[in-house]
């Protein structure tokens, strides 16, 4: 089987492997800001209010709606699907 651009199994295969490179990319920076919020709390008022959680938190939610949509499992799209879409919005 040849490896052609246009095969759309292909294009979706590197479309998700982008999405969990990204999404791992993201919880690297993640973590280092975490860090960098964590030092900067310790430096300033280490026996006061713990605000980094907030960040953390913040930066928590936009991590789970990464990694679902990274590794979910989203069919791929067939003929059929975008033939009865293009269907509807044609009003027929």
């Amino acid at each position: 089987m040849a490896n052609t651009s246009s095969d759309p199994l292909r294009e979706a295969a590197i479309k998700s492997l982008k999405k969990k490179a990204e999404f791992r990319q993201y919880l690297w920076v993640w973590a280092a800001v975490s860090g960098i919020v964590t030092v900067v709390w310790f430096l300033t008022s280490p026996n006061g209010y713990f605000w980094p959680v907030w960040v953390m938190f913040g930066m928590g939610i936009g991590a789970v709606f990464a990694g679902w949509d990274a590794y979910s499992k989203k069919p791929v799209m067939s003929d059929a699907a975008i033939d009865t879409e293009m269907k509807k919005l044609r009003g027929n």
